[in-house]
């Protein structure tokens, strides 16, 4: 059928698409778009989301952070270095865990006074080179896969924290479902730094658009930045900005 192979070559330049922009797209109602997907499903030919349909598996298993190092070096350098620029002198900020943030932590190059709160223990260990920043490292059961802490005595000390901005990576970004990770007590705490945190800035490379993973992090109308690379389509920027959220493609 036509429309299908149209769905397709959608798919294969976006890598995901939601109902509602290939109802819009292909001039057909929302109940044909989704028949269209299940049949395409049962082929084999992509796999059904929330709401819309992905070229790759959406569901995101948990990977160990050393694996995770080692992918998409240069695109987030890229994306740690435009984070960086955001930052400056006497700023108070906070860092979440992730190797794309674990990349800011890298680049971060302020010769000046800088107050940094994370739940990376990678991420603290990289700040404390510098004598100028007040590191303060949050306390918690350590994940082996990530490095970071979770749990009860870091979400308790965020309750007395306010700062500028929080930086933070995902592992999955659906457009109708929200930021994801594989973790859903980090999750819960990453909840807790955005509550504390004036801004959200997401930093993702192009591989997380469309994906979705275990624990729910927020939905998009809590992100007011994301810095992503130039892997990502056009149609998803541009859905993005539609939504009011600031988007910086590397």
């Amino acid at each position: 059928m036509k429309r299908h192979q149209e769905i397709l070559d959608i798919l294969n330049k976006d890598k995901y698409v939601d109902v509602s922009y290939l109802c819009n797209k292909l001039n057909v109602s929302a109940v044909t778009i989704r028949k269209d997907l299940k049949r395409l499903e049962d082929k084999g030919l992509l796999y059904r989301t929330h709401g819309g349909a992905s070229s790759e598996n959406p569901y995101m298993k948990d990977r160990p952070i050393n694996e995770k190092e080692k992918i998409f070096i240069e695109e987030k350098n890229g994306i740690a270095n435009a984070a960086a620029a955001l930052i400056s002198e006497n700023d108070s900020f906070m860092i979440a865990s992730g190797t794309t943030v674990q990349a800011l932590a890298k680049a971060i190059n302020i010769q000046g006074k800088l107050n940094i709160i994370t739940s990376s223990l990678n991420v603290a260990v990289e700040l404390l080179k510098n004598k100028d920043y007040d590191v303060i490292q949050l306390g918690g059961n350590v994940r082996h896969s990530s490095s970071s802490v979770t749990g009860h005595y870091a979400n308790f000390i965020l309750n007395d924290i306010s700062c500028n901005q929080l930086f933070i990576g995902v592992d999955g970004i659906d457009l109708d479902f929200g930021c994801t990770t594989t973790s859903l007590e980090e999750a819960a705490l990453n909840k807790k730094m955005i509550q504390s945190a004036q801004k959200t800035i997401v930093l993702a490379d192009s591989s997380k658009f469309g994906k979705k993973s275990f624990g729910k992090i927020c939905s998009l109308d809590a992100v007011h930045h994301i810095i992503t690379d130039k892997g990502i389509s056009n149609t998803v920027v541009n859905r993005i900005k539609a939504r009011g959220i600031k988007i910086t493609v590397v």
